[in-house]
């Protein structure tokens, strides 16, 4: 809230300079303000009393909005890329998987590689692909490391890679 949108019956006032003018009317807090060329802003509305500020209101909200564009220019974003692969794979199409995982890995991508099942798959064919897992993931140590050990769920067995730091 700023200026008369104010509508408190007392606030605690403080200057642009730190100054404290103590407790007043929200009318004089806004006749202090338009008299030292200030806006009242309101920096606590749920303190008792609310905490009003002489400050010039434009170049307080350019200041914010340019914090907020530099915070967004050094944020790094991490996408999620899945890889699927069956229990029974050949070795040309595990081959190929490997090599666009570790393309995924360089770019600083995570990833999700997935061993799907079959719907009745016995232990030996989950044992199979924990190893298609295992074999993957030293296919991928140069680059890549293991987020957390291997998971089953239902008919998936999955991990998660995280790229190396560099």
């Amino acid at each position: 809230m700023i200026n008369e949108e104010i509508r408190f019956k007392q606030v605690l006032l403080i200057g642009a300079d730190g100054f404290q003018f103590g407790e007043k009317s929200s009318q004089e807090a806004n006749r202090i303000a338009k008299e030292q060329g200030f806006d009242l802003v309101c920096v606590a509305p749920t303190a008792k009393p609310p905490v009003c500020k002489l400050m010039d209101y434009s170049k307080f909200r350019y200041e914010q909005q340019r914090k907020a564009r530099e915070a967004k220019k050094h944020q790094k974003i991490v996408e999620v890329k899945e890889i699927r692969m069956t229990a029974v794979i050949d070795t040309h199409d595990f081959e190929t998987k490997l090599k666009s995982a570790n393309k995924f890995l360089e770019k600083g991508n995570k990833l999700k590689v997935t061993v799907r099942l079959p719907y009745r798959a016995g232990q030996a064919l989950v044992e199979q692909g924990k190893e298609v897992l295992n074999n993957f993931l030293a296919g991928c140590t140069e680059l890549g490391e293991l987020e957390n050990k291997i998971t089953h769920d239902g008919r998936f067995l999955s991990m998660v890679l995280n790229p190396t730091k560099k």
